[in-house]
């Protein structure tokens, strides 16, 4: 059931969509005006408007307008019995979900609900969806050195700057190029993920820059690479230590032009992207040793910013472990285990090669094979 808020000055309509409305199980308010309207949204939450355009006092277009500015997120369908393409146009332009004439036909007043409330739908599923995005990525922690990390990704992230994201296995390199994209004006454009090292020698081209049909014997269709599937966004070059030296040649051609050809392709592409790397390995070795680029290294490394290992920053455990208890305990449907002061401090005095993603693990398996209270004794036997 949906709660649904008619506008309309003439009686005999808000009572007729009223009836209709009813009889398909919504709840109903009704407004003979703006100011009404106003006061309605003020008090309640609704799922659909429906607004007549012609109303004495601020007519339909205006306050169609206010609710945009005050970010009223239910759909605003528009009712007018002079209706005109120009009209729907303007009010679909303004932010208005659909446009409806008078006499108000059954069939379309009833479709147009069940697609506006799907719409709603759709976009709580939305915000429900980039809230648990959002908990995934989070740096936990006040420890000197993951407060310098947040401080870079305050300053930086703003900006359009290539950054180059440094550090061990498992310290959370992927959660600082995260948190620089949500932080950016590219927040609402995609954010595309590359795993270097996953990524076989051979097919690392096309999986980047794309393909047309035929260009080798598997490429059956075209395929869209990852530069331009991240256009007016960021990509996220994981493991970029990893990658192929014929890759690396290309990689730098786009970011000294802003532009790519598609394997089989002749054709030039202009991308609008701004870029990440990250990797567990020192470029400058690589470098030496004849694996990576040079050149390429110098535009990756615009803004450095190195990842500390959780050894650096032990003071932030206890954090940590009461965080991932809480996700964990959530994830696997359990009551969430507390860890008494001597399990903490057991774990504060391990040295954590395997950094962040290690700790995780560790306390996960605690959670599930510790006593109710997470205790020393539980650290010294399944740690």
């Amino acid at each position: 059931m949906a709660h649904i808020l008619v506008i309309d000055d003439e009686r005999s309509i808000r009572n007729t969509m009223k009836d209709i409305l009813e009889f398909e199980k919504h709840a109903v308010t009704l407004a003979e005006d703006a100011s009404q309207a106003l006061e309605a949204i003020g008090r309640e939450t609704f799922d659909l408007i429906f607004s007549d355009i012609k109303m004495p006092g601020m007519d339909g277009m205006e306050l169609l307008g206010v609710l945009m500015e005050k970010g009223v997120e239910a759909p605003v369908v528009m009712i007018s019995g002079h209706g005109n393409i120009e009209t729907a146009v303007e009010a679909i332009k303004k932010g208005a979900f659909d446009f409806i004439e008078k006499p108000i036909d059954l069939n379309r007043l009833l479709v147009t609900v069940r697609n506006a409330l799907d719409k709603s739908e759709l976009v709580v599923e939305t915000k429900t969806l980039k809230r648990k995005i959002a908990s995934k990525y989070q740096m936990i922690g006040h420890s000197p050195a993951i407060e310098k990390v947040r401080q870079m990704i305050e300053r930086v992230a703003p900006t359009d700057a290539r950054v180059l994201i440094t550090g061990a296995n498992g310290t959370g390199k992927e959660v600082v190029a995260h948190l620089l994209h949500e932080q950016s004006h590219r927040a609402n454009a995609p954010l595309v993920e590359v795993n270097c090292a996953a990524i076989p020698s051979e097919l690392i081209e096309s999986e980047l820059f794309g393909h047309e049909k035929g260009a080798f014997t598997s490429a059956v269709k075209q395929r869209i690479g990852k530069f331009e599937q991240a256009d007016g966004g960021t990509i996220f070059l994981d493991e970029i230590g990893d990658m192929s030296l014929a890759a690396q040649t290309k990689v730098l051609r786009v970011l000294q032009e802003n532009e790519l050809s598609r394997v089989g392709s002749d054709k030039t592409i202009r991308v609008n992207v701004r870029v990440f790397a990250a990797t567990n390995k020192d470029l400058k070795q690589e470098i030496e040793k004849g694996n990576f680029r040079e050149d390429l290294y110098h535009r990756l490394n615009v803004i450095p910013i190195h990842v500390p290992s959780l050894d650096e920053r032990k003071e932030d455990i206890p954090l940590l472990v009461s965080h991932f208890s809480a996700l964990i305990s959530a994830e696997q449907g359990i009551p969430t285990k507390r860890f008494a002061a001597e399990a903490v401090e057991a774990l504060q005095q391990r040295s954590w090669t395997g950094n962040i993603r290690e700790l995780r693990n560790v306390v996960e398996r605690l959670i599930i094979l510790g006593g109710p209270e997470i205790s020393r004794a539980d650290v010294e036997a399944f740690a």
